[in-house]
């Protein structure tokens, strides 16, 4: 299943973040993941979040240079060695991993990784396959991450 990431070009500069929070705040747009990449002036914005079709049009309207890219959240073990597993069988089949990150959704049993790759179709093949279930746009943006333990 394919999911929706959206990817923000930035100045890197203070308030560029802020921008992109408010801007989704306003719009009602729940952002469920994010990342920030920078390289000297500029810097890229990854966002998961729970209307990605929406969030990218908002973005855009109000001149951020936003695009909606595909990608695989794959749900992983939480555990050792649970997402070299998963490296693994695709650096064997030779897709290359363009992007990617990751979070816990219950300690020491589940976790997601959110991969961009060359090869989107076949990598979405090889995963199932080999027995990986992937979330698309609205189950992820329906999981419930960091289950609170009782001390």
């Amino acid at each position: 299943m394919i999911a929706y990431q959206i990817s923000v070009f930035a100045e890197n500069k203070p308030g560029r973040l802020a921008k992109v929070t408010a801007i989704l705040a306003k719009a009602k747009i729940n952002i469920r993941a994010i990342t920030i990449s920078t390289s000297d002036e500029f810097g890229v914005i990854n966002l998961l979040v729970d209307d990605p079709e929406q969030g990218q049009k908002v973005l855009a309207k109000e001149g951020l240079t936003a695009s909606l890219k595909e990608v695989l959240a794959i749900l992983i073990e939480d555990r050792p060695g649970g997402l070299d597993k998963l490296v693994q069988l695709l650096a064997r089949e030779n897709v290359n991993v363009e992007n990617a990150y990751g979070f816990v959704l219950e300690s020491w049993k589940r976790a997601v990784f959110v991969i961009e790759v060359d090869q989107i179709q076949r990598a979405q093949e090889i995963l199932k396959e080999d027995g990986f279930e992937t979330l698309n746009a609205e189950e992820l943006s329906a999981v419930e991450p960091f289950h609170y333990m009782k001390y």
